[in-house]
């Protein structure tokens, strides 16, 4: 027997429109609304939006809104939520002056992450992960990518992919998991690098694929990672395994990185807190690349903000992420990341709520199930408090505007 759901007493309904790719340049911020509305859902399904005006069906279950606006969930398309331990005192470490090139060659960074992570069972990696996931359900995130990266030898990436896709069986939100172990050169191959090159080739990319525990392949293509060479070497490999690309490139400098997304027709290319005119130019060219913005990472590093501005007027379809991690963004708020986006990178509220779900879908290759509001697509959203416009979300950046959740047949109420 089918369930069946009336949300009603909408005051607003807000949506992305349904759109086949990405949206981009004037279509950034091009959103649907409709007020004073209720929303039926079969099946975990939406199945009409109708007015308030008209009579209301019959159903198993109903949810009074209260007034409040209904968005669609957040698509958080770029997370490294699995990790053993928190960072802190590299967090004072920067403000005595350190910065995290200063921090990594310490020891710290990255690599502090992954010889944590080794020493931790995947059990206990399992139950903190979990415990995380429902925090940010809670906050409204509808969908998730997770990537490795903080194992950084064979066993502990593939312990670290085993529990995200322990994750996807145990949550009601999809996840998309991301094999990222050239995220640093760990130390013992730290005169060795083609060796390490080759263990990531012939050994793990083998084993996470024939054991089906990753879609997508990314790189740290940064200077105190792996060069626009090694990173176009690796995606290679990945594409001969099956995994789609994705790229962390321009965060601190400007190496390639873009040329090598481009080249292997990334889903995504993620951070640019440093791009150049040629590199938005060429972005510009391929708009099935995704620009993921991540504006908690220079907020809590310092550092500069991406180019959202001209990222968008060249044309270059832009999603935003949290980037949670321990290191540079503790933190999986996508309301925090929508604010940012518009105080800090000039996003207009309407385009950061697109790059934030429809977008994001996109770039986890979700965007014909989740990130926007139509018939036939999965009831994921949000019910907000009242408020008297968009704008009004990140404006009041410091509130929690969430009144419930809904996402995979389940709510998720704030109390």
């Amino acid at each position: 027997m089918s369930e069946s759901l009336l949300i009603h007493h909408i005051g607003c309904l807000v949506s992305a429109p349904a759109a086949a790719t990405p949206l981009s340049g004037n279509q950034q911020g091009q959103i649907e609304t409709h007020e004073d509305v209720w929303i039926l859902i079969e099946d975990g399904h939406i199945q009409r939006i109708g007015s308030m005006h008209e009579p209301l069906p019959r159903t198993q279950h109903t949810y009074h809104a209260q007034g409040g606006m209904v968005l669609p969930a957040f698509v958080d398309s770029h997370t490294h939520l699995v990790f053993a331990a928190s960072r802190e005192g590299e967090f004072v470490d920067r403000i005595r002056g350190l910065s995290y090139q200063e921090i990594a060659q310490r020891g710290g960074g990255i690599i502090n992450s992954a010889k944590k992570l080794r020493q931790t069972d995947e059990q206990q990696l399992f139950e903190q992960a979990l415990e995380r996931i429902y925090q940010l359900i809670h906050l409204g995130t509808g969908a998730l990518e997770i990537k490795s990266g903080y194992g950084l030898n064979a066993e502990a990436e593939l312990k670290m992919l085993r529990v995200i896709r322990r994750l996807k069986e145990a949550v009601p939100i999809p996840i998309k998991a991301t094999f990222l172990g050239a995220h640093a050169l760990p130390p013992e191959y730290v005169n060795q690098r083609k060796a390490y090159l080759r263990l990531i080739e012939k050994e793990m990319l083998p084993r996470i694929a024939e054991q089906g525990l990753a879609d997508y392949m990314d790189v740290f293509c940064e200077q105190v990672a792996f060069t626009a060479s090694e990173t176009d070497r690796l995606l290679d490999a990945a594409a001969r395994y099956g995994l789609k690309a994705k790229i962390h490139t321009n965060q601190f400098h400007s190496m390639g990185g873009i040329e090598v997304a481009v080249k292997h027709q990334a889903r995504s290319v993620d951070h640019l807190e440093v791009v150049a005119p040629h590199e938005i130019e060429l972005l510009a060219q391929h708009r099935t690349t995704i620009a993921t913005l991540l504006p908690s990472a220079p907020f809590f590093l310092n550092d500069p903000y991406p180019p959202a501005r001209r990222l968008i007027d060249a044309g270059v379809p832009l999603a935003l992420a949290s980037d949670y991690n321990p290191g540079s963004s503790p933190s999986g708020n996508m309301w925090l990341v929508w604010a940012l986006a518009c105080i800090k990178m000039r996003m207009l509220p309407q385009e950061a709520l697109v790059a934030a779900t429809l977008n994001g879908a996109h770039a986890i290759d979700l965007d014909t199930s989740l990130g926007s509001l139509q018939p036939g697509k999965r009831a994921h959203l949000i019910i907000t408090r009242p408020a008297p416009h968009l704008a009004y979300f990140p404006y009041a950046f410091g509130q929690n505007h969430v009144q419930a959740v809904y996402v995979g047949n389940k709510w998720f109420k704030t109390h």
